[in-house]
């Protein structure tokens, strides 16, 4: 029994320390671009940002999804229990639909591991 615990305890922590390191590896000025073509449309980032087709994502990173001030999130995203991290956020945006089935946004995803860590990077520091 001390054996599992200790094992689950080591799998907690890796997935902590993998979220971080997530985060670290992608290149913000890449995500940067990767945002602009794909995210701007529907989402601001700026402190009061007007919540357009998607919610403003600033402050996002430790918020409960579905609870941003102003914006009406879908059901599923309220219900889904996600708080944002960079391990959430990059599950979220390689698929979308396959993380929160409900969500409203139509977006298909970002498949490219490599601008998937910018993107994750870029918003790490961009919402804060």
């Amino acid at each position: 029994m001390i054996r599992f615990w200790a094992g689950t305890a080591a799998l907690v922590a890796m997935g902590v320390l993998a979220g971080q390191a997530f985060a670290q590896t992608g290149n913000a000025s890449r995500g940067q671009r990767v945002f602009n073509q794909q995210c701007r449309s529907c989402h601001t980032l700026e402190k009061g940002g007007a919540s357009v087709a998607g919610p403003n994502l600033h402050g996002v990173f430790g918020r409960k999804a579905g609870a941003t001030e102003g914006y009406q999130a879908s059901e599923a995203m309220v219900k889904s229990g996600i708080v944002w991290d960079e391990q959430a956020m990059a599950d979220y945006l390689r698929d979308p639909k396959g993380k929160v089935p409900g969500t409203k946004m139509v977006f298909n995803g970002i498949k490219q591991p490599a601008q998937l860590a910018d993107v994750v990077a870029y918003l790490k520091q961009a919402t804060q």
